[in-house]
């Protein structure tokens, strides 16, 4: 499926980006921000995140309340989320709305109160979430993963920060972390559906002429001085073992992401994959299993993750570490290697059927890459791998040398400790 896709630069530096889908009735709109949990210093830790709920609590024209009625209250839906390098508002509604929601969520970006009462209250709230997060052992084993690939950069911190910095936040800090973050030219407005690309540039120049200052950069490059710790487990009186397996690796402008993805459905991205036929239907190890690869602008990470019996992880961990082996020994055979180009590309292709689909490609493209991507070029460019492509990566990427082994389970100790690191350097 093509992308119908328009973009331009505002002169308040904001992007508008739009993709024509003229068979539907509704409209999908997302506002980007280049801001996120890699922006942050450590005392900030969380502030992206606290910032994307509180600009849900009102503005001087709406209420929390009106602000989700007038959305939901004819059909629509209105949502947001915070990453690493991003957050995004986003809204559907039919096409009839579109301004509407328009005007909405550009009230929230430029108008949002930040009262102390509703600071006060969803500072309880996130708070709950960080807990939440932490009574669900395979959320928790990933947060710990990224603290040790990352070891004190913001990269290894949680998106939603700790209890303690979130307890510190203030108005004044939190105000000027959004005047900061929240201008113009950090910001992509992104629609998808029945839209005229035209009178959305008119219309989101009329309502957003503010300027603002220009960001120099949004974060600071990983330097080689970021460390990497092996391995954590942390005990908890849980019924399985939480297992998640790192691989420090490269970020989303390297050629060698479509070569990454293969790899990851070779491994472990579906039913059809080598561990899950091992770990779960030859051995019934695991109920989950499944990996995947994480890419930021400067550095990325593949990762495997799993739901353990809680008395066999070591089996487990042994067979894990066999089929990343045979990856690396031995090029992919030809039907599976087919098998995995024609499925990565099948995904492509179901992925633009919804609006909503079709506005996160092209409002992420266009912050990430500062161009849409179109899905003929990607898929073009998984027909250039080849079977040696997807072997020199694993040689390379799958090493105990950028490997990290976090576990949430019952049961720790040293003897188990030293016998599953011993198993990780059987990966050489």
């Amino acid at each position: 499926m093509m992308i119908r896709s328009q973009w331009e630069t505002l002169p308040n530096g904001c992007r508008v980006v739009t993709a024509l889908m003229n068979h539907v009735e509704s409209v999908s709109m997302g506002v980007w921000v280049g801001a996120g949990g890699r922006c942050e210093t450590k005392e900030l830790s969380g502030a992206s995140h606290f910032v994307e709920h509180l600009l849900f609590k009102g503005t001087k024209r709406r209420s929390a309340r009106e602000i989700s009625q007038t959305i939901e209250g004819r059909g629509g839906d209105i949502n947001a989320f915070t990453q690493e390098e991003s957050t995004c508002y986003y809204a559907r509604v039919a096409t009839s709305q579109t301004w509407e929601a328009m005007d909405v969520l550009l009230d929230m970006m430029l108008h949002s109160r930040f009262a102390s009462v509703d600071i006060r209250k969803e500072r309880d709230v996130v708070i709950e979430e960080i807990m939440m997060v932490r009574d669900q052992p395979h959320q928790q084993v990933e947060e710990m993963l990224g603290e040790l690939m990352w070891k004190n950069h913001a990269l290894g911190r949680p998106i939603a920060g700790t209890v303690e910095t979130v307890r510190k936040f203030t108005r004044e800090t939190l105000l000027a972390y959004k005047d900061r973050y929240y201008t113009p030219s950090n910001m992509v407005l992104a629609f998808a559906g029945k839209v005229d690309h035209r009178a959305c540039v008119e219309r989101v120049k009329k309502a957003f002429s503010v300027r603002g200052p220009i960001l120099s950069r949004r974060f600071s490059p990983l330097g080689g001085e970021v460390a990497q710790h092996p391995f954590r487990a942390l005990h908890k009186d849980i019924e399985q073992t939480h297992l998640a397996l790192g691989f420090r690796g490269f970020g989303r402008h390297d050629p060698r992401r479509y070569a990454l993805k293969l790899l990851s459905v070779i491994l472990g991205e579906n039913m059809s994959s080598r561990l899950f036929q091992v770990i779960r239907e030859q051995h019934g190890l695991a109920y989950s299993i499944q990996c995947g690869g994480h890419l930021f602008d400067d550095t990325g990470a593949f990762v495997v993750t799993a739901g353990l019996d809680r008395d066999r992880l070591e089996r487990a961990l042994t067979l894990i570490v066999r089929e990343i082996r045979k990856l690396k020994d031995k090029p992919v055979g030809k039907l599976e290697f087919n098998r995995a180009r024609d499925y990565s590309m099948g995904q492509i292709q179901l992925g633009f059927e919804t609006t909503t689909s079709q506005m996160m490609w092209v409002g992420e493209h266009i912050l990430s890459y500062g161009r849409v991507k179109s899905p003929e070029e990607g898929i073009q460019a998984l027909q250039a791998v080849s079977f040696q492509d997807v072997q020199r990566l694993a040689e390379d990427l799958l090493c105990p040398a950028r490997c990290s082994l976090a576990l949430v389970m019952p049961h720790v100790t040293e003897g188990l400790k030293k016998g599953l690191l011993k198993t990780v350097q059987q990966m050489s």
